[in-house]
């Protein structure tokens, strides 16, 4: 059986560490253990605000190993994805002790010969999550005739949660007994469901041809007339995201869009960001850009509302929908219902 152990060191936080918190919070596997020297003795609820979890945080591997895990998971991709130096020694330790590691880095693990030579030695197994497939190559159009209803979640900005949306939705659309499917795109939607590709690592040419194999991949796997959730990526009005998000967007090729949005943030996540688009104008861009290749209407808004309280939650939501004209809701907070009855509706119409 698998268990998981996160490397988190000195960054233990929903903010910080995404693909720790995913992974925590949605991942099938067990996680047996966080490490952070920073925060050692303390619990997982005790940083990720909504997750009651009860597992430890320990101060370095060897306390990790203890808890019998079977793999090492590189939580937290920091500012580039370049491994930090002072991580080596933990990756190293790990590998000795006969974990395999999973790692969503942009500088590839397995290609570090130190690291990689020693995986060999010790029989383990590196997985670079962001490595992308072999035989990429621009959209074929298949992507147009595929038997399934494709949603994409897409931003006002970078850092929103879209992976969590698409996560709350196909949950929901299970519970309802829907053929479902999320879509990751990437590292961190990879190390939940075990498949996709990380499109922000693969060469522009071939992005869209990348989305189209993975909507292509999502209907084989739920079946036909499927509903495929498109993990979005950045947003088309960041100026350092907007190729991804649009390659994206265009391969995937959507019959819907739900458009992310956190209530309050007013400029872009980067320094000196401009201020960000009113909702209504971001949803003209995004249903300009996506009917180049099918018209995709946005359908709902799916704001994060995490910092509020319960009041100002749903004033915001409330506001939301008035700004729009379209059905608004936190999933995460209040449950991905309306969400998806929206989405329903406008298949049906």
């Amino acid at each position: 059986m698998t268990a998981i152990a996160i490397l988190a060191e000195g960054g233990f936080s929903e903010h910080d560490a995404k693909t720790a918190t995913g992974v925590l919070r949605y991942g099938s596997d067990p996680v047996v253990a966080v490490i952070d020297s920073t925060r050692a003795g303390s619990r997982v609820r005790d940083h990720i605000p909504g997750l009651d979890s009860d597992v430890p945080v320990v101060a370095g591997v060897d306390q990790a190993l203890a808890l019998r895990p079977t793999v090492l998971l590189i939580g937290i991709a920091p500012a580039g994805g370049k491994l930090p130096d002072a991580w080596r020694a933990a990756i190293m330790r790990s590998i000795e002790a006969g974990l395999d590691v999973e790692s969503g880095l942009h500088d590839f693990l397995g290609d570090d010969p130190e690291l990689a030579a020693a995986a060999a030695n010790h029989g383990v197994e590196i997985r670079d999550l962001r490595r992308p497939p072999a035989g990429l190559d621009v959209p074929t159009g298949r992507n147009l005739t595929v038997d399934a209803h494709v949603i994409a979640t897409v931003g006002s900005d970078c850092a929103l949660g879209k992976m969590t949306v698409c996560l709350e939705l196909d949950l929901e659309a299970r519970r309802r007994e829907l053929a479902s499917a999320f879509v990751p795109t990437g590292q961190t939607g990879i190390a939940i469901a075990g498949w996709g590709i990380a499109v922000d690592e693969v060469v522009s040419d071939f992005v869209a041809g990348a989305s189209e194999r993975l909507v292509l991949e999502g209907r084989e796997r739920a079946g036909a007339g499927a509903i495929l959730w498109i993990e979005g990526q950045g947003s088309i009005s960041h100026p350092a995201y907007s190729g991804v998000t649009l390659g994206l967007l265009h391969g995937s090729a959507p019959h819907a869009q739900i458009l992310v949005h956190e209530a309050g943030r007013t400029h872009l996540d980067m320094p000196d960001g401009p201020p960000i688009a009113p909702l209504p104008q971001l949803i003209d861009d995004y249903q300009r850009m996506a009917g180049y290749v099918r018209p995709a209407p946005v359908v709902a808004v799916s704001l994060k509302t995490n910092p509020l309280g319960d009041d100002e939650a749903r004033a915001a939501i409330a506001a939301a929908t008035e700004q729009t004209g379209l059905p608004a809701d936190d999933p995460v907070r209040y449950g991905a219902g309306r969400l998806l009855d929206a989405v329903l509706a406008a298949r049906s119409g």
